[in-house]
C-alpha cells in the first residue's frame, strides 16, 4: 500500500514511520525540510517529499498516486501563538488536495476531548482539524488520544521533568483532574492497525490505557518506579499562565507550548466508548505504571540523539527525553585499526591518556563511598572484551576499528557510559568521537553533572587531543595491529 506520512518527523511520526515500512508498505514522508529530515533514521527506506500544508501548491508531488494519508501535523509544537488558525488552514488545504488527488482515506490523530466541560484552545484545535478534514477530504478515520506516554512526549516530558527535579511540588488544582494515558506504542499500534481494519473508516475512535489516572497519580507512579520520594502539596492559586511560567522555568519545555498544554489538562478526557475495543479486538493497552517502565527501561546509548548534530562539530552537547550526551572529537591522520588498538589498552596499570590523577582521585572517592573504585584494574593481557572489568567501569560492547562503549559502575545517581567511536573520513583519516552518555535520577542526578561538568569538559576534550596527538606520533613506522575481522560484540544483560 502506498503511504503517505506528514508530520514524519514529530514525536509520534517517528514512531510510526519504521513500523510502517517494516509491515512492507510503500511509505513516503512529507517534510518541511529535506536535507534537515534526511539523516533522521526513522525516516530510513522512505520517500521524502518537501511539501508544506500551508503551502497547497506544494501539496501535489506529496499526495499523488497515494492510498492512505496519515495526518499527525500540529502548529502547536512549532511554537506558533495562533496555532489554531494555522490548525485550520492546513487541514483544509490537505483536506482538499487529498480529495482531489484521490485518496482514499486519511488517517488522523487527534485530542481525547470531554463533552462535560469547555475545551481548552489546544482541544478545541484539535477537534476542529478532524472536523475540517472529515468535511472536506476523504474517508477519515479519526483517533483521539489524551496523554502519550513514552520518551520525547510532550506530556510525558513534562512529567518526568518535574518529578525528577522538585522532591516537593507545589502543585495547582488541576493535578487532581482524571485522565487516561496511552502507551506510544499502543498508539501505534492503533494506527497500523487502520490500514486493515476499513470498517473504522468515517469512525471517530477514542483510545486510552487501560487505568484512569490523574495528574497527580501520574507523577507519584513514575516516582516510585525511578525510585525518589516526592510530596505534592495543592494550592488553588496557580493559574494556567503562572503555571506555564513555572513550568519554563523548571523544565526544558517553552511557554509558548506549556501554557496551551497546561489549560489542556484542567479538562477531564477519559474515553467515553468503547469503540477501540469493537474495531481493534486484538489491541489490550498496557496501564500507565507499564508504560513507564517500557519508558524508562528504554536503551542507552541513544545514536538518534546526536542525528541533529552538525558531523563536524568539534564539540556538542545535546540533551533530550532525560538523557545528555556529551560528544567531543577529532580527526587523526591514521587508520581507525590503529587507534582502535590505542582505545584497547586504556585503564588499569596504563593509567587513563588524560588527567590521570584526577580519575585516580574519582576512584578514590568512589571507594569511599563504597563503590568498586579504580581497584580492578582491569585483566594484563588481550584485547577488552564485554563483561571485562575497566577500572570503574564494565565493557558493555566492542565493535573492531568502530567503537568501544563503557557503562559505568561508581556510585551514581543515574546511569552513564562512556563511548569511543571510530569513523574513516579518508583513507588516511580517522574521526574519533568520544561520547559521555548520563541520564540523571532526580534532583541528586542533575545537580551532579552540572557541578561535574568543568571537570569532565576537561578531561575529554584534553583526551581528545592526547589521543590524536598520540596516534599521530606512533604511527610513523608502525604497523596497527589487528584484532581480527569486523564483528560486534555486546554483553547481554
Amino acid at each position: 500500500m502506498k503511504i503517505l506520512v506528514t508530520g514524519a518527523t514529530g514525536y509520534v511520526g517517528s514512531q510510526l514511520v519504521p513500523e510502517l515500512v517494516r509491515a512492507g508498505h510503500e511509505v513516503s514522508c512529507m517534510v518541511r525540510d529535506q536535507t534537515a529530515a534526511r539523516n533522521r533514521s526513522a525516516l530510513a527506506g522512505t520517500r521524502l517529499i518537501q511539501a508544506d500544508a500551508l503551502d497547497p501548491a506544494s501539496l501535489q508531488s506529496a499526495l499523488v498516486g497515494i492510498d492512505v494519508a496519515y495526518y499527525l501535523i500540529h502548529s502547536m509544537d512549532s511554537g506558533k501563538s495562533e496555532f489554531a488558525a494555522h490548525d485550520r488552514q492546513a487541514a483544509g488545504n490537505f483536506a482538499f488536495a487529498a480529495r482531489r488527488l484521490g485518496v482514499k482515506r486519511i488517517i488522523y490523530l487527534g485530542g481525547l476531548i470531554s463533552t462535560t466541560s469547555k475545551l481548552s484552545d489546544h482541544l478545541k484545535s484539535r477537534e476542529e482539524t478532524g472536523a475540517t478534514l472529515r468535511e472536506f477530504g476523504p474517508a477519515l478515520t479519526e483517533f483521539r488520544a489524551g496523554i502519550i506516554v513514552g520518551n520525547g512526549s510532550v506530556s510525558f516530558e513534562m512529567i518526568r521533568y518535574l518529578t525528577e527535579r522538585l522532591p516537593v511540588m507545589i502543585c495547582p488544582r488541576w493535578v487532581v483532574t482524571r485522565t487516561q494515558p496511552i502507551a506510544i506504542t499502543d498508539v501505534v499500534a492503533y494506527l497500523v492497525a487502520a490500514l486493515t481494519t476499513s470498517e473504522s473508516a468515517g469512525e471517530v475512535i477514542e483510545i486510552g490505557g487501560a487505568s484512569v489516572e490523574t495528574y497527580r497519580s501520574m507523577m507519584l507512579t513514575y516516582a516510585h518506579i525511578a525510585c525518589l520520594r516526592r510530596w505534592l502539596i495543592r494550592v488553588p492559586v496557580l493559574t494556567p499562565r503562572l503555571s506555564s511560567y513555572w513550568l519554563n522555568l523548571v523544565t526544558p519545555i517553552p511557554a509558548s507550548i506549556a501554557r496551551p498544554l497546561i489549560e489542556g489538562l484542567r479538562t477531564e478526557v477519559v474515553c467515553a466508548s468503547n469503540s477501540a475495543e469493537l474495531f481493534f479486538p486484538g489491541i489490550r493497552p498496557m496501564s500507565y505504571p507499564a508504560a513507564v517502565l517500557n519508558a524508562l527501561g528504554r536503551q542507552v546509548p541513544d545514536e538518534s540523539l546526536l542525528e541533529s548534530v552538525p558531523p563536524e562539530s568539534e564539540h556538542a552537547s545535546v540533551r533530550r527525553a532525560g538523557v545528555i550526551c556529551d560528544a567531543r572529537q577529532a580527526k587523526i591522520t591514521t587508520s581507525a585499526e590503529h587507534v582502535f588498538a590505542m582505545l584497547q589498552n586504556l585503564g588499569g596499570k596504563n593509567g587513563w591518556p588524560y588527567a590521570n590523577r584526577l580519575w585516580q582521585l574519582r576512584g578514590l572517592m568512589d571507594s569511599l563511598l563504597g563503590g568498586v573504585g579504580m581497584s580492578r584494574g582491569r585483566k594484563a593481557e588481550g584485547p577488552l572484551t564485554p563483561g571485562d572489568h575497566l577500572d570503574f567501569w564494565r565493557v558493555e560492547e566492542v565493535i573492531t576499528a568502530q567503537s568501544l562503549l563503557l557503562r559505568a559502575e561508581m556510585k551514581l545517581p543515574g546511569r552513564a557510559w562512556l563511548q569511543f567511536v571510530l569513523s574513516p573520513v579518508s583513507t588516511s583519516e580517522t574521526r574519533l568521537q568520544i561520547r559521555a552518555w548520563f541520564e540523571p535520577r532526580g534532583l541528586a542526578g542533575e545537580l551532579y553533572w552540572w557541578v561535574l561538568y568543568p571537570i569532565h569538559r576537561l578531561i575529554f576534550r584534553g583526551m581528545v587531543s592526547v589521543i590524536k596527538s598520540q596516534a599521530e606520533v606512533c604511527i610513523v613506522g608502525a604497523t596497527p595491529r589487528r584484532h581480527g575481522p569486523i564483528h560486534v560484540i555486546r554483553r547481554s544483560e
